[in-house]
């Protein structure tokens, strides 16, 4: 989710037996920032979107733990009692997993007592994407960039948002909650590009690979496309193409089982 990722199908039979999500269908990275984004042609109520996924694990964990009821303790109503408490602690899990993540994303370690700064930091920042038409990929390898002071470098991200004003009030609280850090400027960019990948394997990429192969038996494109994903962190000179957004004819918006 942190790669703004999204299943597709992330239903029981799609999740192994840790927990882990497997077979991922028709599954795609987004592009401009929504927070209920669904890209698969089956999930048509929105089930699997990106901000279901934590919900929908803990549901497919739930069937499990239903499956291993007999197995937690003779009395049903003392294993229903020790399921529930060990579903309990998923939400905790999710949740901070996913703050740690975004913290590193956002070059955010973890100062005592900020957590839940950040966190109101992190979802202003993801709000601002959504209203702005944001690209999530690019804004966050374009503020990996960004100097602890307001600089040039300000303008790649500001050209992202539709209201670069709405991206220059929250780059204000950013920078006041960046002077808390103990790492330097320099530093704190190398941790966060560490983190944000320059290259995700975007539909209108993936598309014409498909196309090639399928069509014309032609996996140069593919192998092209599968070079680049190898070293999605390092910017490679010449693959420019690769990290751009779709143009408006470009964008696709559903995906199938097969991609």
């Amino acid at each position: 989710m942190q790669l703004g990722f999204i299943h597709g199908v992330m239903n029981t039979d799609n999740m192994s037996v840790p927990g882990e999500t497997i077979d991922y269908g028709p599954c795609a990275f987004i592009d401009t920032y929504q927070h209920n984004k669904v890209f698969s042609s089956i999930d048509r109520n929105g089930r699997y979107a990106y901000n279901n996924q934590p919900g929908i694990g803990l549901w497919s964990l739930t069937r499990l733990a239903e499956t291993l009821l007999p197995l937690l303790a003779d009395d049903n109503e003392q294993a229903v009692d020790r399921a529930q408490t060990l579903l309990g602690a998923y939400a905790t899990h999710s949740e901070n997993a996913w703050l740690s993540g975004m913290r590193s994303k956002c070059g955010l370690t973890a100062v005592k007592n900020t957590e839940q700064d950040d966190k109101a930091l992190i979802e202003a920042l993801l709000n601002t994407m959504v209203d702005n038409n944001a690209d999530f990929t690019l804004t966050f390898t374009a503020l990996s960039k960004l100097d602890n002071h307001i600089s040039q470098r300000d303008e790649e991200t500001r050209k992202l948002f539709d209201q670069t004003s709405e991206f220059d009030n929250w780059a204000i609280k950013w920078r006041e909650r960046v002077q808390l850090e103990t790492q330097g400027n320099e530093e704190r960019q190398i941790s966060m590009q560490a983190v944000n990948p320059v290259y995700i394997p975007r539909n209108h990429q993936i598309e014409p690979a498909i196309r090639a192969a399928e069509d014309r038996d032609d996996f140069s494109v593919f192998h092209e496309l599968h070079e680049v994903l190898q070293n999605p962190y390092v910017k490679l000179p010449g693959k420019e193409r690769y990290e751009s957004s779709p143009e408006p004819h470009e964008i696709i918006e559903n995906t199938f089982c097969g991609t």
